[in-house]
């Protein structure tokens, strides 16, 4: 049984609410009874969202997730408006191919204030409600790069791996508040993120079966929500191995 079933509406807050998998999200969460709140930079983006969802289910707000007092002005303004916020998922990303032999500081710098400073702004956002309630469910939205260094991916798999620590730790704490924590480790789901992607992409996920796994995933409580689960099996016993065998192994897989 959902641990939200009720006759009330619950809020939900989703940055990077305006395409991929927040769009699609927002839009699996509105017609399973849900008010949700969808942020990004692009107004006319979030607005689309809106229209594409039921009547009144779904409101926007633009927000920059890298400026830490624009998130908590947004998250007191969803709180004004909508009341205490039930759920939040911090899925606002980005990626850019990476060769480490032309080292961009600035690309890995971008990539980590977008991904993880982003669903730390949102965390500070969003606890002070919850705490006080005693009541919540936090979600970052990483990756299965998140599990190990990733070639062609060094920004985006430390971001991700970042997330996936920081909600394990956090987890500790959370429970003793009564907060929900859960993290989101997505395989290749097919978004506008991964139409840039010029190499192959196995067990390629469409976003609104991502939506149904997560929207499922985020009812029953789960910790970990992760999929496609061969391609989250594969990568979890790469995580297993030894350095000696998983650089080698990947480098035949991948050609790097």
């Amino acid at each position: 049984m959902s641990q939200y079933a009720s006759t009330t509406r619950k809020t939900a807050w989703i940055t990077g609410g305006g395409s991929g998998i927040g769009r699609e999200l927002a839009l699996e969460l509105a017609t399973h009874g849900w008010q949700v709140v969808v942020s990004g930079r692009t107004q006319e983006k979030l607005n689309e969202v809106c229209q594409a969802a039921p009547a009144g289910t779904v409101s926007a707000k633009a927000c920059d997730v890298t400026d830490l007092d624009a998130m908590r002005n947004c998250a007191q303004d969803i709180c004004k408006e909508n009341g205490q916020i039930d759920l939040a998922v911090f899925n606002a990303g980005v990626f850019e191919p990476f060769n480490g032999k032309q080292f961009d500081t600035a690309t890995v710098m971008k990539t980590m204030n977008v991904n993880y400073a982003g669903a730390v702004h949102g965390i500070d956002a969003v606890l002070p409600g919850m705490r006080e309630a005693r009541n919540g469910h936090i979600a970052l939205v990483a990756s299965v790069a998140g599990y190990r260094g990733m070639p062609l991916a060094a920004p985006y798999s430390a971001s991700k791996a970042a997330m996936i620590s920081l909600c394990e730790s956090l987890k500790f704490d959370f429970d003793e508040l009564g907060i929900t924590t859960t993290v989101v480790t997505p395989g290749f789901v097919k978004t506008p993120l991964t139409e840039k992607n010029e190499f192959p992409m196995p067990f390629l996920v469409d976003a609104d079966v991502a939506a149904r796994i997560i929207r499922e995933g985020l009812e029953a409580g789960k910790f970990e929500i992760t999929f496609p689960k061969r391609l989250s099996y594969i990568l979890k016993f790469m995580r297993m191995l030894p350095y000696a065998l998983y650089f080698p192994l990947m480098r035949k897989g991948t050609g790097r």
